[in-house]
């Protein structure tokens, strides 16, 4: 992927949070609702630093297969952290790379007060990929 591409130029950035306290059964119904697999989770819903990630997976496998009740677990205790995050500079080479190489999907973006600006998603990546290979091309016949 080229450097001139930035994560700031394709990331999400409406970000749909969660605070400390909600039941595992109201983060399950917040991404119904929304259509999204992930949440980042913050400390109040007036905080904007991110604080950890609860996907579809931590749900499966850290209370569906622990059979523990959905709606007594609270979103901190099934979150992922430390996040790994972006700034809104970053290359999308970089960002991708760091994505591969943590086994990971998904990478809020903050700005310099690490407050929460957006997330850098595979799909996201992936919808500007047919475009990066049309450049890459281009760029070949120039050459």
């Amino acid at each position: 992927m080229g450097s001139e591409l930035r994560v700031g130029d394709i990331m999400t950035e409406n970000v749909v949070v969660v605070p400390f306290g909600k039941s595992v059964t109201e983060v399950a119904k917040i991404m119904k609702q929304h259509k999204i697999g992930s949440l980042i989770v913050v400390e109040s819903a007036q905080s904007k630093q991110a604080k950890g990630i609860v996907t579809e997976r931590d749900l499966v496998h850290k209370i569906v297969a622990l059979s523990k009740d959905p709606n007594v677990a609270k979103v901190e205790e099934v979150m992922s952290g430390p996040l790994r995050v972006v700034h809104p500079e970053t290359t999308l080479e970089d960002a991708s790379k760091a994505m591969r190489e943590n086994r990971i999907k998904r990478l809020p973006v903050v700005n310099k007060k690490n407050e929460l600006i957006g997330i850098l998603t595979e799909g996201d990546i992936m919808k500007i990929f047919p475009a990066v290979v049309d450049l890459l091309e281009e760029k070949s016949t120039l050459g």
